[in-house]
């Protein structure tokens, strides 16, 4: 069965968006670009949220801007053929190798778990992984914790009734104080 991560930047203090709604804080360096690149090849399908679906939208096209290094051109061509679903009660169409969500996220889900296709199933998008991990949806976490305090905004944990126990897999500081941590959901322990 194919796993269900969430992988985002966040701050410190731990938000994903800032109270601006700006996420500027987050911009990749060259290291950890090619980290969150290597990341995406493991990916089948990306489920988005509106705000990330039009956020990314640029990479559709992304590969007729000449002034693009070699790093970036490797990821536009990762991302565009890459399977997404977007979740949107506004949008009526959407560009590219993406589709509408035809139902909730647990039935999505359910239904690209099923599907014999190779690469896990991310989830993108704050609002999107909240209702993901509310239903325990999600097998992992793998959050980069930018080294800025940006004092409120949208968090990436949003506030559960329920514990989650999790099991530390993987770490990984880059140059720029970025830390990585990847932790698996210790299936059985939730409450």
């Amino acid at each position: 069965m194919r796993g269900v991560t969430c992988s985002m930047g966040v701050s410190l203090d731990g938000y994903v968006v800032g109270p601006d709604g700006g996420f500027d804080w987050a911009a990749p360096d060259e290291e950890l670009f090619r980290f969150v690149t290597d990341e995406i090849r493991q990916v089948g399908v990306h489920l988005l949220g509106r705000r990330l679906y039009e956020t990314m939208l640029y990479w559709e096209t992304a590969d007729q801007d000449p002034s693009l290094d070699d790093a970036m051109l490797q990821w536009a061509a990762l991302w565009k053929p890459l399977p997404k679903v977007v979740f949107s009660t506004t949008l009526s169409t959407v560009r590219g190798n993406a589709r509408l969500a035809s139902g909730g996220v647990a039935e999505e889900i359910e239904r690209l778990r099923a599907a014999p296709q190779e690469g896990y199933i991310a989830i993108g998008g704050p609002t999107l992984a909240a209702e993901a991990a509310a239903a325990g949806l999600i097998d992992e976490y793998r959050v980069r914790v930018h080294p800025v305090l940006v004092g409120g905004g949208m968090p990436f944990f949003p506030r559960h009734e329920r514990r989650v126990d999790l099991e530390l897999v993987e770490t990984r500081t880059f140059s720029s104080g970025v830390l990585y941590l990847r932790y698996r959901v210790a299936r059985g322990t939730a409450r």
